[in-house]
């Protein structure tokens, strides 16, 4: 019966001038290397770390040679710059009205609409508008991005668009930078314009300037205020035409024109509140002064026995108007308010017209894109450094495994383990195959 030979089978060697240096003691590991142990074997296997060097930069410029060749166009844009004048234009706009009609109040009221109002960053503004899904798919189907791309869905060419589109707005210059990479150097050029124009058309249905904020609100304001004076004129007319004209004293116009005016200044108060109130903060000192004044003049319209929310206070004592001519009293009061009303907002609405066609263009092209004559990528200089640096380390690492290999085999115990992984391994490709 055939004796069955042991696993692992160590022998005593001979001569103990055969196995390597140290072999007395057991054989060198790699924590136990000396510096000049390191440079002898780098010496000794310098072929092996040439050669995959010298292979992994030969790769590395054939590789460069076949990528597809990119090209980045950059367009510079200036934002538009806040205006600080509008507080000095209201002054001196509104403190003459002030004086006679007993709106003084509404001068103060001018340092409410200017630029120390705490808003944020304009830039960050504009580069997220400019990274806003509706621009980039105005963009990719004006150029045919999803063919080029070869995307099904306008969701996966507008992830490839962004990763080749790069909006910068943190520059220290303050500019906002646009740069689109594209194989057609002349296509990335038009690309980057088409970004501009696309944002252009979009910002044309958006109130985004403080001064354009100012002049919407406004606008809408002085519409519905307009509506209100012809109808308040309206309902005066047919008045009179059912009572007939009545000729009020001095006392009683002066007292009708007078609470008609604070009424007036209460609802403009309250309107510029509410507008400032979309862009400024609660702790706004300026913001707080005009919620004083807001209501120091409903203090003074509550003295003179008016009412803001009805018209069933009445402002005149009944001795002075004739019972018949009650309802004209109404209908008249309703005129001067609504006229007073119709006046300040024409007057701001004006004004902030002027500062948002003085602030100019939404967005201006310091720098168009042009056509780029060097390419961006690939960078073959780094690419071919990167890869022969990197061959180099894997060359090194090369021939510290070669140097290991060549200690195993010529110490008996790890050349038999060796051996025997050499004759399991086989059994185990039969025994998968079978399987």
């Amino acid at each position: 019966m055939a004796t069955e030979t042991p696993l692992f089978e160590l022998h005593e060697p001979a001569d103990s001038s055969y196995l390597p240096d140290g072999a007395e003691n057991g054989a060198k590991t790699p924590d136990n290397l000396s510096l000049l142990d390191i440079l002898v074997i780098l010496a000794d296997h310098w072929r092996v770390i040439f050669w995959i060097t010298v292979s992994f930069a030969l790769l590395s410029v054939a590789v460069s040679l076949l990528l597809p060749k990119r090209y980045t166009a950059t367009v510079t844009l200036l934002p538009p710059q806040e205006s600080s004048s509008l507080s000095a234009m209201l002054d001196s706009q509104l403190s003459g009205m002030g004086g006679s009609s007993g709106m003084g109040g509404l001068a103060g009221m001018a340092a409410l609409a200017g630029n120390s109002l705490g808003l944020k960053n304009s830039n960050d503004r504009y580069v997220g508008m400019l990274k806003s899904r509706s621009v980039e798919d105005v963009v990719i189907r004006q150029f045919g991005l999803m063919q080029e791309y070869r995307k099904h869905y306008l969701s996966d060419a507008r992830k490839t668009f962004e990763h080749r589109t790069e909006v910068d707005g943190n520059a220290k210059d303050g500019l906002i930078h646009i740069a689109v990479e594209d194989p057609n150097p002349q296509r990335a050029a038009e690309i980057a314009n088409g970004y501009v124009n696309a944002f252009r058309k979009l910002s044309e249905h958006l109130a985004i300037t403080e001064a354009s904020q100012r002049r919407l609100f406004f606008e809408q304001q002085l519409v519905q205020a307009k509506d209100n004076l012809a109808n308040s004129e309206e309902a005066l007319k047919q008045t009179e035409q059912k009572t007939g004209l009545i000729q009020l004293d001095s006392q009683a116009r002066a007292l009708i024109e007078t609470v008609a005016s604070l009424r007036a200044q209460i609802a403009a108060h309250e309107m510029m509140i509410q507008g400032m109130e979309t862009y400024a903060t609660g702790q706004n000192a300026r913001l707080v002064q005009a919620e004083q004044e807001l209501s120091s003049l409903r203090a003074q319209l509550a003295k003179l026995g008016g009412s803001q929310a009805t018209d069933d206070g009445l402002i005149v004592p009944k001795g002075l108007v004739p019972e018949a001519g009650l309802e004209y009293v109404r209908k008249l009061r309703d005129v001067k308010y609504y006229e007073t009303i119709f006046e300040i907002l024409a007057r701001q609405y004006e004004l902030a017209r002027l500062d948002e066609a003085k602030e100019g263009a939404i967005i201006q092209v310091v720098d168009p894109a042009l056509p780029p004559d060097k390419r961006s990528f690939p960078k073959r200089i780094y690419i071919v450094l990167g890869s022969t640096f990197g061959g180099f380390i894997i060359g090194i690492v090369g021939a510290f495994l070669v140097a290991g290999y060549a200690r195993m085999k010529s110490d008996p115990e790890s050349a038999l383990k060796l051996d025997h992984i050499r004759r399991v391994l086989p059994r185990l490709r039969r025994g998968n195959a079978h399987v």
